[in-house]
């Protein structure tokens, strides 16, 4: 199963997670988010595998978030919109984002990681 972690270096929550996946000797491949922006049809996809709202995809503490007011007007905002404004600023997207073929999980918690990652360890 091939694993691919969207994340930004200077983010303590996605340093945690790399080293939960290190420490569970999982194999991954690392995507900056920041220079390796997800596409509106990566994000579509993975948006609609996931089953999650697209709200979810959204790193709702971010600067670009609170500057942008969208706490306020993503609900305004046709589906369209708020994938192209995902795809726009890899720091508008959840972080990490874990990829696999089966599943996405935006943000990091250990306990819906573990469900879905197998550990080597």
């Amino acid at each position: 199963m091939e694993i691919v972690v969207l994340c930004y270096e200077k983010c303590s929550t996605c340093k945690k997670a790399i080293n939960w996946l290190k420490e569970q000797g999982v194999q991954y491949t690392e995507r900056p988010i920041k220079e390796e922006n997800p596409s509106k049809e990566e994000l579509r996809g993975w948006y609609q595998k996931s089953g999650l709202p697209l709200k979810r995809f959204f790193n709702t503490s971010g600067m670009l978030y609170r500057e942008l007011n969208l706490k306020d007007r993503l609900s305004g905002m046709s589906e369209e919109e708020q994938l192209g404004l995902l795809a726009s600023d890899g720091m508008l997207v959840k972080r990490p984002l874990l990829v696999t073929e089966q599943v996405i999980c935006p943000g990091f918690k250990e306990a819906e990681w573990e469900k879905v990652v197998p550990a080597k360890g």
